[in-house]
């Protein structure tokens, strides 16, 4: 027989993917609506509102749809956000054996995050491409989960669970976390970060999520990197304050900014 635990954490997961693809229908509801209106545009101001519109698009739908492992509000690590961006990853450009660090200065203090480029290259490439032109300075941590799992989810230039870099990379190191469960699930260590994604392979961006407590999901979401001790201290407290409006899913009530982010080598 299930543990209330267990029941607890389906109950979860189950939410999540209902709030998952509700989210993608209506982003591919807004993104069909919004070529249409990008066309029409473009039929009289010749051009440029149409390129004012393939940047909105490719802000939005060219998102990557994140969502963290089984992401928080009812899979791990966050709001997912889909990417279905037809522009390519950055080239590789980094030191693929080696180790690098995702520092982060939020206005909560510093969050540093161990990277192994020789299990996840396309991340680690991706981070440090994004982090060198600024992409993540500014940017907030718009979700937090705090039953069923245990993520910040972080990395949406939105601020909403619907941003991303305009493309998506591949999953990476899957196996990393050991065989799922009777249940399909692996234990996301406290510590770990993984990629958000949409639910479909293969569909990470920029958006990621930071578990601060043991959490079960499936082992679909690529963990990339180790938080420091004191990183995971600043995630657990905010944590501790909870969630805006007093829910189990939501906007963090100690608001989180990323206010720069570097990725040097280790």
């Amino acid at each position: 027989m299930a543990s209330s635990d267990q029941r607890r954490r389906e109950l979860a997961r189950k939410k999540f993917e209902r709030q998952q693809q509700r989210r993608a229908e209506a982003r591919r509801k807004a993104r069909r609506r919004n070529a249409v209106i990008a066309t029409a545009l473009g039929v009289v101001l010749i051009g440029g509102v149409v390129a004012a519109g393939a940047g909105w698009l490719s802000d939005d739908g060219g998102k990557d749809g994140e969502t963290v492992a089984d992401t928080p509000g009812s899979t791990p690590s966050a709001e997912p956000t889909p990417s279905e961006s037809g522009s390519p990853e950055p080239e590789m450009a980094i030191d693929q054996k080696g180790k690098y660090t995702f520092a982060m200065e939020t206005n909560e203090g510093p969050v540093s995050i161990a990277m192994d480029a020789a299990k996840t290259p396309h991340t680690v490439n991706s981070f440090k491409a994004l982090a060198d032109k600024g992409f993540f300075n500014g940017t907030k941590c718009h979700r937090l989960t705090t039953q069923g799992i245990y993520v910040l989810q972080c990395g949406d230039p939105q601020g909403d669970g619907t941003g991303g870099p305009g493309y998506t990379i591949p999953d990476e190191n899957l196996d990393a976390l050991g065989k799922a469960g009777e249940d399909g699930q692996v234990t996301y260590p406290a510590g770990t970060v993984a990629m958000a994604n949409t639910g479909a392979p293969d569909s990470g961006g920029s958006q990621f999520f930071l578990v601060y407590k043991d959490s079960k999901l499936t082992p679909t979401y690529t963990p990339f990197g180790t938080m420091d001790k004191d990183g995971l201290k600043l995630v657990e407290d905010v944590a501790k304050a909870g969630v805006e409006g007093g829910a189990s899913d939501g906007a963090p009530k100690k608001p989180v900014t990323i206010e720069k982010a570097t990725v040097p080598k280790a």
